[in-house]
């Protein structure tokens, strides 16, 4: 692990984490926009890649405007789009019982899915508040039936406020998979599906890429199983301690993002 600043700089494609990154709930990170501003000014494509999957990209534009940072919704990339366009390419006009937020449901109507809660092709789950008892038997029973469970990412938690305390997709697919004995597709990262899409976004080869994140288990992982620069910083999940229990490591550590504008 190193800290080679003029390597990162000098890639032409970010692709960047937002929660523990750019953010913790509604609080922005020291050099958040500072990092952003650099990027424009430097002509960096750039993608804000979450695992989230309750915003639209639209909604997240407008997040980060309320923090102070203005971004279009081009720049912004949820494993709910990554999931209805992997479903769209496995099933095309196929039918959903989701569980989710605004975010997914919306992504898989634009990819042409229909909602179905008796025989639906898949049983898509993402983070939400709709998860309660009711949803979640359904849930079982349309699986056991031949419907196929997919999840939009594999975090079993996530930050509020810098705290781990809420249960993420991961933690509200289990239940379902122990129940139905059928186990999960999971397409965020560090599924290499969700990086390639961000690569087609920014139109950018791997080899100019990096990704920056704060999790070892989504962000670097996915950013070595697809051979892209990674960058871990400290301002979020991982903790420098915690690296060592990992079998990979990423190729960089920062204290924040804070580190990079020159």
């Amino acid at each position: 692990m190193e800290k080679d600043l003029a390597c990162i700089r000098l890639k032409s494609a970010f692709i960047i984490d937002m929660d523990g990154v750019i953010y913790h709930g509604n609080q922005i990170l020291k050099g958040a926009l500072e990092f952003v501003q650099w990027m424009e000014a430097n002509n960096k494509a750039f993608l804000f890649l979450t695992n989230s999957s309750e915003r639209s990209p639209l909604e997240l534009s407008q997040k980060l405007a309320r923090l102070g940072i203005e971004v279009d919704p081009e720049h912004f990339y949820t494993s709910a789009l990554a999931t209805a366009g992997f479903l769209a390419t496995q099933c095309p006009g196929g039918s959903v019982y989701a569980i989710g937020e605004p975010g997914l449901i919306q992504a898989l109507y634009d990819q042409g899915f229909t909602m179905n809660n008796v025989n639906p092709d898949y049983v898509v789950v993402g983070e939400g508040r709709s998860y309660n008892l009711e949803a979640l038997e359904r849930a079982v029973k349309l699986v056991m039936n031949g419907a196929r469970l997919i999840g939009t990412n594999p975090d079993l938690n996530g930050p509020v406020e810098g705290r781990i305390i809420v249960p993420a997709c991961g933690a509200l697919v289990a239940p379902i998979e122990l129940a139905a004995g059928k186990k999960a597709y999971f397409v965020g990262k560090p599924n290499p599906l969700m990086m390639r899409h961000g690569l087609r976004r920014l139109n950018a080869q791997r080899e100019e890429t990096v990704i920056i994140g704060d999790r070892m288990d989504t962000d670097i992982q996915a950013g070595v199983e697809s051979e892209i620069e990674t960058v871990l910083v400290f301002s979020g999940v991982t903790r420098p301690e915690d690296i060592h229990s990992f079998p990979y490591r990423p190729r960089h550590v920062l204290e924040g993002v804070f580190e990079i504008p020159e």
